[in-house]
Formats: structure tokens, C-alpha cells, sequence
């Protein structure tokens, strides 16, 4: 956790912003925003990826008690599929950031765009999820929400494994859309099979 900046700008009010499953086949995006106070511990705190599961649920709690204000937003395979997935991403995250308690001076959105939020200043940071902690835990708060929301989907369609591959393009995955099709929560703007199939 040490290796993680607190801050990007002394003295502002920031949030942490990212997204999760925007690289999936099915589901919706879901992004989290998240406001820390000065000198929080949260042990073990990395970027989402670099975490297990175990870990991730270990912390989601401990952020969602520790955060200063934290909220999660998404947005919907039919909003993926009218506005494109990048444009999607960044309304979950401006859904995220409206739902805030309190209204952050400065946002880090990880990544290297983003489309602004009612002129509060942003920084684009590549890979900051790894590099901020409020970025590392807006990222597990919207990994850990968007795969709690992948098991409830789960039990409407168990022959696809979302309960495994969250949606993700997975062999598994690919293989159940070519036995079964897809269906309603699948993604039709994205290539759901390879041509050659």
C-alpha cells in the first residue's frame, strides 16, 4: 500500500475513478468513484487485477466503511450498444461521481480519456490504478459490485458460466453462445464470435 500515492494535488478534494467489464461480451459496465481521507489504512490495497478474490471482498467493506464518500454506477448493455462501450464507460463513471455525498475539486480516472463532469478538473492517469490509492479503490469497489451483479445474472443464465468468466470472452463462454446463442444481456455491437466461426 505504501507504494501508492495518497494524492495527486495537495489540498483538493479528489476522487478516484474507474471502471469495470468494459472488455466483456455480456452485462453492463460499472464504474466506482471514491473519495479517501488523508492517511486511511487500508492494508493490502492494489490495483483490482493484482488482487484475488478473497482480497477484493476483504476490502470492499473496508473501503466502503473508510471512504470519505464512495458511490458505484453503470451503465446498460442497451447504452453499451447505442453509445459504444468508451462513451457507456464514462456515464457509469459520471453516474458514479453524481451519486457522491460530496463533490470532489479534482477527479483521477484511470486511463488516458475521459469525457469532463460538470467542470470539475480531471487528470487522465494510465495504469492509476496502481498508482493512486483512491484509484485502486474506486477499482475494487467496481470489480467486486459488477461481479456480485454477474452472479445474479448468472442464475437466469447458468449455460453461459458468468458465475466463472463474468461476462468476459472467455473459450468457455464463446463455446455457450455457440450452443445456446445469445441472448438479451449479451452485448450485439460486439463481436460476440470470430468470423472464422
Amino acid at each position: 500500500m505504501s507504494r501508492l500515492a495518497a494524492y495527486h494535488t495537495f489540498g483538493l478534494i479528489e476522487a478516484g475513478c474507474d471502471e469495470a467489464g468494459r472488455g466483456c461480451l455480456a452485462g453492463p459496465v460499472v464504474a466506482a468513484a471514491v473519495i479517501l481521507p488523508a492517511g486511511v489504512r487500508l492494508p493490502g490495497l492494489n490495483d483490482s487485477k493484482k488482487l484475488n478474490r478473497a482480497e477484493r471482498e476483504r476490502l470492499r467493506p473496508l473501503i466502503e466503511a473508510r471512504a470519505l464518500a464512495w458511490c458505484v454506477g453503470m451503465a446498460d448493455v442497451a447504452e453499451i450498444d447505442r453509445i459504444n462501450i468508451l462513451n457507456a464507460a464514462f456515464l457509469a463513471m459520471h453516474r458514479a461521481i453524481a451519486g457522491l455525498h460530496r463533490r470532489p475539486e479534482h477527479l483521477l480516472v484511470d486511463g488516458d480519456r475521459f469525457n469532463s463532469y460538470e467542470g470539475i478538473r480531471h487528470s487522465c492517469i494510465l495504469q492509476g490504478d496502481g498508482k493512486f490509492r483512491s484509484i485502486a479503490a474506486a477499482s475494487v469497489l467496481a470489480k467486486t459490485h459488477r461481479d456480485a451483479l454477474m452472479a445474479d445474472l448468472h442464475k437466469e443464465a447458468p449455460h453461459y458460466g458468468w458465475e466463472v468468466n463474468k461476462g468476459y470472452p472467455t473459450a468457455e463462454h464463446r463455446a455457450a453462445i455457440i450452443t445456446h446463442g445469445p441472448c438479451g444481456h449479451h452485448r450485439t455491437s460486439f463481436t460476440l464470435l470470430p468470423e472464422l466461426v
